[in-house]
């Protein structure tokens, strides 16, 4: 039996094998019942059952239940220790009964030791009851557990003494003088009535832990109890013998004591599980029993006297003293609680106080609404919230203050919600436009609760909230200037129009917008006006556009517009469509803008691009980007339409860029030296410095070339640089080798202005390579408007002081050459090669090459004419007045070797002179002296 009680436990471990045990335990109680039944096949085999096999029954329940107390019974150790010990009593008292029939053969005596025995199993058991049900928190529940258990004991005790015990105890006093076997006669039935009531009383007071721990452990004890009934009435007493079916009873309950606590950690572990609570239908009927347990037990107690009135007996003494302490305990009782009740209506009363000062005091609006939909309550909060009274929504329908527009959404989130299990989504919050007092629709947002079938909802006022949120969506996706949509939302607009339904129309169209000469204006007028202009251009873009169509600032003065498709087929017409809205566009862009009390021009080149089959919305701006920087490099003021071509041009551009940059790392430039030539002597006067580039592939780029591709403005530095120290350099060289010709290099203003460090400036070049004074000169070029003509006025004259001679290049150009003239210290002016590219055919360039070298002689200023291809342009020139010459009418860009080669022979043969007088190089453009602040002008 041991064995049986291990096999038990470890079964029971387990919750797979939890109904195993149960069904090996019914298997176990319905063999020893079959055995008893049928007397077990012989009178000592019955014995022996009927007393070793209760006692090893009970001593399995003792064993179990110490070693549950021992292992995992926690705070309710006490009680199984008790329920171990009584069942240990039980098997100490079938054992010493077993002794004296079985090893003895003898009848067992009365009283015995098993009487105390089987007496003492009863105390143990009731006080671990009392440990495993629920204990009352104050002293009316005390006291009010010990009436109900006197209730119950004493309705018990009436009724038995009424039926059976008193004729128990008249018997036993007759048949036998002695009062001990009188007791025990009553001792056995006054126990069981003890452990009946408070069985019936703790029932409805279980704890809410251990449960099933808990109603195993009671009905293990009542059918024990029931059995010890059946074994104490007269009927049976006179005639039991061990081995009878009655010891069926004892032996179930004290295996189903055994399997108790491993049925409550199986229990325990089940109840731990994650998963929905299961329903408790039973606790209001329990709740109900509980309440009535009184009044039964009254019941009971009045059902014992009737019987004695009704039987024609004398009512018994003991029978009125019990019944008059029922009575007593009942009215007692009821007095507790009712104080009880009154306590509980006070206190109930002041928390529904509690709570409603904190619904009517909340801001937020507080809402009963009906499984219907119907409102059956409205906190006051309202009126503030919604700006209606709460009375005048209560009673109304919820869908009657919903926007129509979210009512939908509304429902359907209400639908789903209450679908879902209140255990996983036990509350949700929804968001929708309720209507105001004043017809206004405001931005609610509610937390929707489940109520008693219907809904709870706490809501609140969101409106600025959510115009906050739109005034910020709104700022982050338009321009703060223009309120045009700016970069993002554009890009947004044109994958949408892409996408979708668009998503073959070829149609549509990009425009990116450049304003020509806007920085013009915010350098003149200033940048204030320049934003008043942006605005104004931005208005005439949005008034420009159809209404499907969306205008957008990207940034600086930079616009876009999208033009979406119309459907139509054929591709030349949308084309020929898009540019004519494009060139409208491009006029109103470029009338005339009033600012203040100024009126200010801008153009716009315009550039467009057309959607292509799985073009993506970057792919489409970019060459609506490539399409405008071309309208720009055309001459700007113009619409220009996207070609593939133009995306060859920018790789070829970025890969030339690239390889300029591993050019001058790895010094791939070489420098070559156009002679400058005295047209009327055929002299070498100086040499002019020119960077090429030999690439991997053997093609000399000019600097023209590789510059205007690449458009690095730091390359272009870099490489200034590296002309300004390879030129002094070589010239250095030179002089020392008796070639002291001058050499001149074309230099920016901006980089003459640059303040580079010490080792890469011209006065430490020319200082640390010991260049003769005047044996530089400086080619500016005409200036740039960005550039201080004060700077660099003073930064020419610094030069000078070294003796280093300036040159004004590109002279007939621009339109700051008077202005140079007047203010910079100039030695020379070259003659920009595209007036005298056509000097000869053209009589006007003719006269105006002819003035402006005039004007050179006037001034004392030597001039030399840049592009002299033609021994025509040589005689040309020479009669106007033109004192040198360069180009190819005398010689090419030299490299070292062959430049040396003509500084020796020193002469180059000019045209319409038969005899060239042989002249040293150098020295033939003299150093001015004299104050540079300003040229001198001779009067007329």
């Amino acid at each position: 039996m041991s064995a049986l009680g291990a096999l038990l436990a470890t079964r029971s471990e387990s919750g797979s094998t939890g109904m195993r045990s149960r069904i090996l335990l019914g298997l176990v109680c319905a063999g020893y019942s079959v055995g008893a039944a049928f007397g077990w096949g012989s009178p000592q085999v019955a014995v022996f059952m009927g007393d070793f096999g209760l006692a090893a029954a009970a001593l399995v329940a003792a064993v179990s239940c110490f070693l549950y107390a021992r292992t995992g019974a926690g705070r309710l150790r006490p009680a199984w220790l008790l329920f171990s010990l009584s069942s240990l009593m039980a098997a100490c008292g079938n054992a010493v009964w077993g002794w004296y029939e079985v090893i003895l053969g003898v009848p067992v005596p009365t009283p015995s030791l098993a009487d105390v025995f089987f007496l003492c199993f009863a105390p143990p058991a009731i006080v671990g009851l009392l440990v495993l049900a629920k204990r009352p928190v104050t002293r009316a529940g005390w006291v009010c557990l010990a009436l109900d258990a006197w209730l119950i004991g004493g309705s018990l005790l009436t009724l038995a003494w009424s039926l059976a015990l008193a004729h128990a105890a008249h018997m036993a006093g007759f048949q036998d003088a002695s009062v001990a076997p009188a007791a025990l006669s009553l001792a056995y039935p006054l126990l069981d009535i003890v452990l009946v009531s408070m069985v019936l009383a703790l029932h409805f007071r279980r704890a809410g832990v251990n449960r099933s721990a808990v109603n195993t452990a009671i009905a293990a004890l009542a059918l024990t109890v029931l059995s010890d009934a059946v074994f104490t009435s007269p009927l049976l007493r006179s005639t039991y013998h061990s081995g009878q079916l009655l010891d069926a009873g004892w032996f179930a309950g004290s295996l189903l004591l055994a399997y108790a606590p491993w049925g409550a950690r199986r229990g325990a572990r089940r109840s731990a599980r994650p998963g929905p609570p299961r329903a408790t239908a039973s606790r209001p009927i329990a709740g109900s029993l509980a309440a009535l347990t009184p009044y039964l037990a009254a019941a009971v107690c009045t059902l014992g006297i009737l019987y004695n009135v009704v039987d024609g007996r004398r009512v018994d003494r003991v029978v009125i003293f019990t019944g008059c302490t029922v009575v007593l305990a009942l009215v007692v009782r009821q007095g507790i609680m009712l104080l009880d009740n009154i306590s509980l209506t006070q206190e109930l009363a002041q928390k529904e106080n509690h709570f409603r000062s904190l619904v009517q005091g909340s801001s937020d609006v507080i809402m009963i609404a009906a499984p219907n939909g119907t409102l059956r309550y409205v906190s006051p909060a309202a009126a503030g919230v919604y700006g209606r009274e709460a009375e005048g929504l209560v009673g109304a329908e919820l869908s009657s203050i919903i926007h129509p527009e979210d009512l939908g959404r509304f429902v359907h989130e209400v639908r789903r919600f209450l679908a879902a299990p209140p255990h996983e989504e036990p509350t949700t919050r929804i968001e929708c436009r309720f209507r105001s007092g004043t017809g206004d629709w405001l931005n609610v947002e509610s937390t929707v609760n489940r109520h008693q079938g219907g809904l709870l909802l706490n809501s609140r006022d969101v409106t600025e909230r959510v115009r906050l949120q739109a005034q910020l969506q709104h700022n982050a996706e338009h321009d703060p200037l223009t309120d045009l949509p700016n970069r993002a939302l554009f890009t947004a607009r044109v994958r949408q129009a892409l996408g979708g339904r668009r998503a073959g129309d070829l149609g549509t169209a990009v425009l990116f917008i450049d304003l020509d000469g806007f920085k013009q204006v915010n350098d003149t007028i200033g940048h204030q006006a320049g934003d008043e202009l942006l605005i104004q251009a931005g208005r005439r873009l949005q008034d420009s556009v159809r209404a499907g169509d969306t205008a957008a600032r990207l940034g600086g003065d930079e616009f876009a517009a999208l033009i979406m498709g119309d459907g139509t087929r054929d591709q030349g017409a949308r084309e020929y469509q898009v540019h004519e809205i494009a060139d409208r566009l491009r006029l109103t862009l470029s009338q005339p803008y009033r600012i203040g009390a100024s009126e200010v021009r801008v153009a716009a080149s315009i550039g467009v691009a057309f959607a292509e089959p799985a073009i993506s919305p970057t792919d489409l701006m970019r060459n609506a980007d490539l399409a405008m920087y071309r309208a720009k490099a055309g001459g700007k003021d113009r619409v220009e339409l996207y070609a593939p071509q133009m995306q060859a041009d920018v790789v070829r551009r970025s890969e030339l860029a690239t390889r300029l940059r591993t050019a001058l790392r790895d010094g791939e430039f070489a420098l070559l030296h156009q002679p400058v030539v005295h047209l009327a002597s055929g002299s070498v006067a100086a040499v002019a410095a020119q960077a090429r580039w030999r690439s991997a592939q053997g093609i000399l780029f000019t600097p023209a070339e590789f510059l205007r591709v690449s458009g690095d403005d730091d390359r272009t530095a870099e490489l200034g640089r590296w002309l300004l120290e390879e030129a002094v350099a070589q010239a250095a060289d030179r002089a020392r080798a008796g070639h002291p010709v001058a050499v001149s290099v074309r230099l920016s203003a901006a980089r003459l202005l640059d303040a580079a460090p010490p080792p890469g400036s011209i006065e430490a070049l020319l200082t640390r390579h010991g260049l003769p004074s005047g044996a530089l000169m400086i080619e500016v070029a005409d200036s740039d408007p960005r550039v201080s003509f004060d700077a660099l006025e003073q930064r020419l004259v610094a030069l000078r002081r070294l003796g280093v001679r300036i040159a004004l290049d590109g002279f007939g150009s621009g339109f700051a050459a008077i202005n140079a003239l007047r203010r910079l210290p100039i030695d020379v002016l070259k003659l920009d090669r595209n007036l005298v590219e056509g000097v000869v055919e053209s009589a006007r360039l003719h006269k105006i090459t002819s003035g402006l070298l005039r004007i050179a002689c006037d001034l004392g200023l030597q001039s030399v004419a840049d592009g002299v291809d033609v021994p025509e342009q040589v005689l040309a020139l020479r009669a106007m007045g033109c004192t040198h010459g360069q180009g190819m009418a005398f010689s090419g860009p030299l490299d070292e070797y062959r430049l040396r080669r003509a500084l020796v022979r020193g002469e180059f043969p000019v045209p319409g002179i038969p005899s060239p007088r042989p002249v040293m190089a150098g020295g033939s453009i003299p150093l001015l002296t004299g104050s540079h602040t300003e040229t001198p002008v001779p009067p007329t």
